[in-house]
């Protein structure tokens, strides 16, 4: 006998041809419940009246074509309380009516509801991570050192801050290799033995771009993923000596990188292997990400990658014409949002280019921008003749609504510009624009 055959019904009904019920039998899980009280009643009196319908097909069924049937239906039991139950309908024949043997479901119910609370907990316990690594990466990229974590086994770079980048050009999955003579490239060494054996090792001196003198202190860090060397570093001579001082005249009076940050469209830079070196915010905001540590070492075909005109495409293409003007393309978030974009580009020279400048342009932004919001006065008027607390909650939805549609207006679309002049942070502002459908704003 097969296990599934063992498992005992937990209810059984014998029904007549008319559907009511002429002898019900509980079993040992529902001993409790007094089912013997509906003999003589219909079976559609023993159901909630939202799924007397289905127990009126059964019927129906068994009587006009004599076939056997199952189905699933909530139970309500003598008690009042609710089971659902799985019944298999076995006919005996039109006239003779039909036994239904039920089992319950509770289990399935339980075990459903257990997976649906664990997957809430999941994501609840995702967005708390993906908070704190928010927060990890804003320190990180708060500081003026020259911070990166380093593997231990191959002296690959797995996370390095804006500074480090900028300064030294470590990017993730970059080995960590600068250039360095033999006096310094034997310091490193020594030290980083030093490191191994004791978990840190005190500060040295190394030129480690332009012959410019930097401190460099390592110390160990272990965990699941294996042994990792976490490099700090900061330049002895002070950032604006390094930069090159403008009272010495060697300096202009302003900063292009201040231009390209506040630029209304996307602007990042990539390598020939399609990775991202630099990235302003409007780009952060095309892409859905919250700061450019996020970015940065990334490929950009994680976002960029529509058939046809992907950024494989846009290189060949700069290589073989110098520049691409206005390609029509799209590019994908990383919370799932979609903009239609042209991308213009140029290489860093003309003959192959080792870097790739590509300025991104949300084609619609300023159109859908422009676009009048639903008048407040309208939507306030649909909700005068209800309760207090609605009138004002869509009162202040719509007016919310309007500033986020005049906000994106003034900014051109420009995501950044809109939130500073709310004073929301990004995320918050993503938030809003779900919530009243304006993505696509």
């Amino acid at each position: 006998m097969s296990e599934h055959s063992q498992v005992r019904p937990d209810i059984t009904l014998a029904v007549d041809g008319e559907g009511v019920i002429r002898s019900a039998v509980s079993g040992e899980t529902l001993a409790a419940e007094p089912i013997e009280q509906w003999r003589g009643l219909r079976w559609t009196d023993t159901v909630p009246p939202g799924t007397a319908g289905q127990v009126n097909q059964a019927i129906e069924e068994a009587r006009r074509e004599g076939e056997s049937s199952c189905f699933t239906v909530n139970q309500r039991l003598p008690s009042g309380r609710e089971l659902l139950l799985e019944y298999t309908a076995v006919t005996l024949g039109k006239k003779a009516g039909f036994v239904a043997i039920g089992r319950s479901l509770q289990a399935i119910s339980d075990l459903k509801s257990r997976l649906e609370f664990a997957q809430r907990e999941r994501e609840k316990d995702y967005w708390k991570l993906r908070e704190i690594e928010t927060r990890y990466r804003a320190l990180l990229d708060a500081s003026a050192e020259a911070v990166a974590l380093v593997r231990v086994t191959n002296l690959r770079v797995v996370e390095a801050n804006v500074a480090a980048t900028k300064s030294l050009g470590l990017v993730p999955g970059a080995e960590f290799r600068p250039i360095l003579d033999d006096t310094d490239r034997r310091a490193l060494d020594a030290m980083l033995a030093t490191t191994r054996m004791k978990g840190r090792a005190p500060s040295i001196v190394l030129h480690l771009s332009a012959d410019a003198p930097w401190s460099f202190r390592a110390s160990m860090l272990i965990s699941e993923g294996g042994a990792f060397y976490l490099f700090q570093m900061a330049p002895l001579a002070g950032p604006e000596e390094l930069r090159g001082s403008a009272a010495h005249g060697e300096s202009d009076e302003f900063s292009i990188e201040s231009f390209v940050q506040r630029m209304p469209d996307g602007f990042v830079v990539v390598d020939r292997e399609g990775i991202v070196r630099k990235a302003n915010d409007t780009f952060l905001d095309l892409v859905q990400a919250d700061v450019e540590s996020a970015v940065l070492g990334q490929s950009v075909k994680r976002w960029l990658s529509r058939t046809g005109s992907g950024i494989r495409v846009i290189m060949n293409l700069v290589e073989r014409h110098g520049m691409v003007r206005a390609m029509r393309t799209t590019i994908e978030g990383e919370l799932g949002a979609t903009t239609e974009v042209e991308i213009s580009a140029v290489g860093d020279q003309v003959t192959r280019p080792l870097y790739f400048g590509l300025v991104i342009r949300d084609v619609m932004s300023r159109t859908r921008a422009r676009e009048v919001g639903y008048p407040s006065s309208a939507l306030i008027d649909k909700t005068l003749d209800g309760p207090l607390e609605n009138v004002v909650r869509s009162t202040i939805e719509a007016i919310e609504r309007e500033r986020i549609v005049d906000a994106l207006s003034h900014a051109d679309g420009s995501r950044t510009m809109a939130a500073k002049s709310l004073g929301l942070s990004r995320q918050s502002l993503h938030a809003k624009l779900k919530k009243y459908r304006l993505q696509d704003h």
